[in-house]
């Protein structure tokens, strides 16, 4: 065997080795995952787990209900608030945008996706959180209290910032960045040749857009925003300072709550045995619903 053949066999196994670590390491996790939760399953069952409201810390009765319902609501209401914006921005990228303002506000995006989650948490606590309060609240309760049927949803039933809305914000502030450049790269791809012609046809740029741009670029558009939702799901501490940690019952928009992820980091250092092993059922729960929700996107970018 001469040395070239030796040297890309031993970059074959090298490669090899590195992606059977990544499966081997999930698998792993997951397996750790299942090991740990068996205590809670064995006493609290499946779907009585999933569909049971309580978290009595006295008598040891845990339930995933209200923990799965604020992290599914929390994220649903950050990818409607940042959908729309992270659109605009990247439409106006690939479209609209002199070129010399490409570059800044490409990296004004970027810096965005590379700030940490807990100063997010921080400036979430200490600047939005009274601004929404003050202000935002108020407006809400004024504008749609008076809707018949759904009017007490946005009505602040107590006082204070730290609550779901907030917690909305806050994701959809983090998801933003990542929205707006994997639509960017979707609409990126968009062959040039298709753009020119519907402007040679007399398209508008917005008829353009909505009739060449968007058909085409659809489905890895749609991709990256069930991948952002992914993210959305599993974010931690800029949730767990901002929701308000409430196991109670959501009596509106801006009533504090709980999801998975502020629950195990609140409550992990100091949980007994039956709540730790609830907690590591949370976790296991929340590791399928990003693995469903990542396989989902992988299948419709892959189309």
């Amino acid at each position: 065997m001469s040395l070239r053949q030796l040297l890309n066999r031993l970059f074959f196994l090298v490669t090899v080795t590195a992606a059977l670590a990544l499966v081997f390491l999930t698998a792993g996790i997951m397996v750790s995952l299942v090991v740990q939760s068996k205590p809670g399953f064995e006493r609290f069952g499946f779907l009585n787990f999933l569909l049971s409201k309580d978290w009595n810390y006295g008598a040891e009765t845990f339930g995933a209900l209200r923990p799965l319902t604020g992290t599914v609501l929390a994220a649903l209401g950050a990818v409607a608030l940042a959908t729309p914006v992270a659109l605009g921005v990247a439409v106006f990228l690939t479209e609209l945008c002199p070129e010399k303002l490409k570059g800044p506000i490409a990296m004004a995006i970027e810096l965005l996706a590379a700030i940490p989650s807990v100063i997010y948490g921080l400036w979430g606590l200490f600047v939005l959180a009274p601004f929404l309060e003050t202000y935002f609240q108020p407006l809400v309760s004024y504008v749609f209290g008076s809707l018949p049927y759904v009017g007490d949803f946005f009505v602040a039933k107590a006082a204070g910032g730290l609550n779901l809305a907030t917690a909305s914000i806050i994701l959809a502030v983090m998801i933003l960045p990542f929205i707006a450049s994997l639509a960017r790269e979707g609409f990126a791809q968009v062959p040039e040749v298709l753009k020119e012609s519907a402007y040679g046809l007399g398209a508008t740029c917005w008829e353009t857009i909505t009739a060449v741009v968007w058909p085409t670029a659809r489905k890895a558009v749609v991709g990256g925003i069930v991948m952002a939702s992914g993210r959305a799901l599993g974010e931690t501490m800029a949730v767990a300072y901002v929701i308000g940690n409430r196991h109670g019952a959501l009596e509106s928009l801006f009533s504090p709550y709980v999801t998975i992820t502020s629950v195990i980091a609140n409550e992990f250092n100091e949980a007994g045995p039956i709540q730790m092993s609830a907690l590591f059922y949370l976790t296991l729960a929340l590791f399928l619903a990003n693995l469903l929700v990542l396989s989902l996107a992988k299948r419709i970018m892959g189309k």
